[in-house]
């Protein structure tokens, strides 16, 4: 048995206001999940999502700038001379006051966008890729939240428990985020708005050590990224 780091899950929140637009498949660049408005995609608690190939020189503003290059200070500038006083003018008298502007008209309300993050934790036996009736009703019902939703890209993030070698649990994770994933496309999702990604047995959020614990942490996280209006 290994236990691993503890780490917070990606869990769903509601997001910021995103514009509407041409819909195009996620991207990735320097180690960061782009969406289709070259928008680095974030998580619910505003983390920008790294791709399994990220390292600290991938690192840019706005997601990792604690691990970017600080530049060098430049040297302060020699101070100017101090300038002539100025000639003393008296000031021209005041022109006289412009009538008040008439009240500008009430613009008229404009429906505002934003943006939305379902989550939802699809569960699977031992050692199994194959998803559980208690995923597929929590699958089912997301997709018929993304009814009146734009959607940009599905996020589903495979995990495993800590039972078993390293690199077969990373590989087991990976075949649990495309089951997710082939389920979603069933249900009516185009394959190429959904993003997956394993992370085998690193970020439990149960105690390994005992049944319940790794029940939990045989999952697939997802989250959905889009815009609907308000």
């Amino acid at each position: 048995m290994k236990k691993s780091t503890k780490l917070a899950t990606l869990a769903a929140t509601a997001l910021l206001a995103m514009s509407f637009g041409p819909i195009a498949s996620a991207a990735t660049n320097n180690g960061y999940v782009f969406s289709s408005s070259s928008d680095v995609v974030t998580s619910g608690t505003g983390l920008c999502w790294r791709t399994s190939a990220w390292t600290p020189a991938d690192a840019m503003k706005g997601c990792d700038e604690d691990l970017m290059p600080k530049p060098k200070p430049a040297p302060a500038p020699a101070p100017a001379p101090a300038p002539a006083p100025a000639p003393v003018v008296a000031p021209p008298p005041p022109p006289p006051p412009a009538p008040a502007p008439a009240p500008a008209p009430a613009p008229a309300p404009v429906p505002k966008a934003e943006k939305v993050t379902f989550a939802a934790d699809a569960f699977f036996d031992f050692d199994k890729a194959v998803l559980k009736p208690e995923g597929k009703a929590k699958l089912t019902d997301l997709v018929e939240k993304l009814k009146g939703i734009t959607l940009e890209v599905i996020i589903a993030v495979g995990h495993t428990d800590a039972t078993g070698p390293d690199a077969y649990n990373q590989q087991l994770s990976v075949r649990r985020a495309e089951s997710v994933k082939a389920y979603l496309v069933s249900q009516g999702i185009e394959a190429n708005r959904v993003y997956t990604e394993g992370k085998g047995e690193k970020q439990p959020v149960a105690d390994n050590k005992t049944r319940e614990g790794r029940a939990k942490n045989r999952r697939v996280e997802v989250e959905v990224v889009g815009t609907r209006m308000k």
